[in-house]
C-alpha cells in the first residue's frame, strides 16, 4: 500500500465516528494525489492494520468514498479505487465546464468587492509558489495544489447556490486525479498554466462573463488534452485507456 500510516492518539476517546472520518480523509488524499492508483484494490484488513482502527471504521470510510465516486464496491471483489478512462475524462471535463461555467457566470453577476478581492488574493498566493517540485518535475508542489483548489473555489464562491458549489466540488475532485496523472508526463506540448489562470482573472476583473467562461473552458480542455497526450505513458501504472 502506497500511503503511510496514521497516528491516532487516544483513539478510543475520539470515538468511532471521528476515526472513520480520519481514515476517510487520508484515503481521499491518497486517491486524489494518485498515491493510490486508479483500479488499485483496497483491502479492509490491511488498511485497518495500517491505520490501527477497526474493520468497521475502514468499511464505513470506504463506503463514504463510494458515495463520492472515488471508490467502487463489488460483492465479489470488495473495494477498489475507481478506475479512470479517457471517455470518463471527457465526460467529467465537459460537465465541469457546464457546472463551473454557470457558477462563474453567476459569481460575476452577483459578486461584490469582497469576492473580487478574494479572487485577486488567491491568484496572487497561487503565483507565489512553484507548479512542480524543482528536483522532480513529475510531481506537483503540494502547496501549489492546495492554493490551486482555493483559487478555483474563490472564482465561483459568489454564485449563491450551495447545490451548484457541491456539484462543482465533486467534479473538481474527479478531475484532480486526471491532472495528477498528467503531470507525470514531461514530453508533449508545453503549457503555461499561470497564463491560463491569468486570462480567467483578467476577464473576471472586467466583469466579462462570456470571456471568463471561455477562458475557464479552455483551461479545463487543455488539462484534458494533457491527459490524452499522457495516456500511453501513464497507462502503464494507472490503466488509462
Amino acid at each position: 500500500m502506497a500511503s503511510v500510516g496514521l497516528s491516532f492518539a487516544d483513539g478510543a476517546a475520539e470515538g468511532p465516528r471521528s476515526l472513520t472520518s480520519a481514515v476517510q480523509g487520508r484515503l481521499r488524499a491518497d486517491i486524489l494525489s494518485t498515491r493510490l492508483l486508479p483500479g488499485q484494490k483496497l483491502h479492509i484488513a490491511g488498511l485497518a492494520k495500517q491505520f490501527s482502527v477497526s474493520l468497521a471504521a475502514v468499511r464505513e470510510a470506504l463506503s463514504r468514498l463510494v458515495a463520492d465516486g472515488l471508490v467502487q464496491a463489488s460483492d465479489q471483489r470488495g473495494f477498489r479505487v475507481s478506475p479512470v478512462s479517457l471517455a470518463d475524462l471527457a465526460d467529467v471535463t465537459q460537465t465541469r465546464i457546464d457546472i463551473e461555467g454557470l457558477a462563474l457566470r453567476r459569481s460575476i453577476e452577483r459578486g461584490g468587492p469582497d469576492w473580487v478581492a478574494s479572487v485577486e488574493s488567491s491568484f496572487a498566493a497561487l503565483k507565489a509558489v512553484p507548479y512542480r517540485y524543482p528536483d522532480d518535475p513529475t510531481v506537483h508542489y503540494e502547496e501549489w495544489v492546495i492554493r490551486h483548489r482555493v483559487f478555483h473555489r474563490a472564482l465561483v464562491s459568489a454564485c449563491g447556490s450551495n447545490w451548484l458549489l457541491g456539484f462543482r466540488d465533486v467534479l473538481h475532485e474527479q478531475s484532480e486525479r486526471y491532472r495528477r496523472l498528467a503531470i507525470r508526463r514531461q514530453d508533449g506540448e508545453p503549457r503555461d498554466v499561470e497564463a491560463e489562470h491569468a486570462a480567467i482573472v483578467a476577464a473576471v476583473l472586467k466583469r466579462d462573463a462570456d470571456a471568463a467562461v471561455a477562458a475557464l473552458a479552455l483551461h479545463f480542455s487543455t488539462t484534458m488534452r494533457s491527459v490524452e497526450l499522457a495516456a500511453p505513458k501513464i497507462a502503464k501504472v494507472s490503466g488509462v485507456s
